[in-house]
């Protein structure tokens, strides 16, 4: 049986730099996928290959044995499958509920269907129920991402992509929203999740790829990505760890 979401060979260039290499890989239904890298590896690049942001040079992005290399942004939303951008990306002129609102813009006339969908969103983050009226500006960093998450969500995607959702929030902040990520899983929806938080990522997939320079160098189950020494140099904080064992 084919993957859910499978990309293959993939190669993106801005001009005449090349950002993504050849890249390689497959989500199956009900997974989380982590790609790890730093920055500058072109993990963003391909959830916006993916979401059809920018324009694939080589290669292709298949959805449910649909190829996906043409199809605009708004029809990729469409069949299924959503972004949550690195850096939230929310309107912050706009209340907590109508960014939910633009999340479900595809879906506008389907009213009982935006509603069940804000229903989930509200149940899965209560803070925001609480503050729909308030301007999404005016949210703390982790309020806001809970609002770029939730407003990503509003179409009810199968596939969520998710873009550095860690990045720049306190640790207690950090746990919370990967516990949220993992319920969100848990309904049956899969995650592409491209995260720096190695640890984090790592401990909630099921499989993972590490993106170098636009390549993938590392790809398998998270258990073998663990106990890869380079990896955890690289991204665990290995050599740190051998020093404080030695002391």
């Amino acid at each position: 049986m084919a993957p859910l979401l499978n990309i293959e060979h993939l190669s993106i260039s801005y001009g005449g730099i090349q950002a993504i290499k050849d890249v390689s890989i497959h989500l199956e239904q009900g997974e989380i996928v982590s790609v790890l890298g730093a920055n500058g590896a072109g993990k963003s690049t391909l959830l916006q290959a993916v979401s059809g942001l920018v324009p694939i040079s080589g290669g292709s992005v298949v959805f449910s044995s649909e190829v996906l290399n043409k199809v605009p942004a708004y029809e990729i939303v469409l069949k299924g499958i959503s972004l949550s951008p690195e850096g939230r990306r929310v309107f912050p002129t706009l209340t907590v509920e109508e960014n939910l609102n633009l999340g479900a813009y595809t879906r506008r006339k389907m009213r009982d269907e935006v509603r069940k969908a804000k229903d989930r969103v509200f149940s899965l983050f209560p803070i925001l129920s609480e503050r729909r009226k308030q301007l999404a500006g005016t949210l703390s960093g982790g309020e806001q991402q809970m609002l770029a998450i939730g407003r990503a969500l509003m179409s009810t995607p199968r596939v969520l992509l998710l873009d550095e959702p860690s990045l720049g929030l306190a640790p207690i902040l950090v746990k919370q929203i990967f516990d949220i990520i993992a319920e969100i899983n848990a309904q049956g929806t899969s995650i592409l999740l491209v995260e720096q938080n190695a640890h984090k990522a790592l401990g909630i997939a099921s499989r993972g790829y590490v993106l170098e320079n636009g390549r993938i160098v590392a790809s398998g189950p998270t258990s073998s990505l663990r106990s890869d020494e380079k990896i955890q140099e690289a991204y665990l904080g290995g050599a740190a760890l051998r020093k404080k064992a030695a002391r």
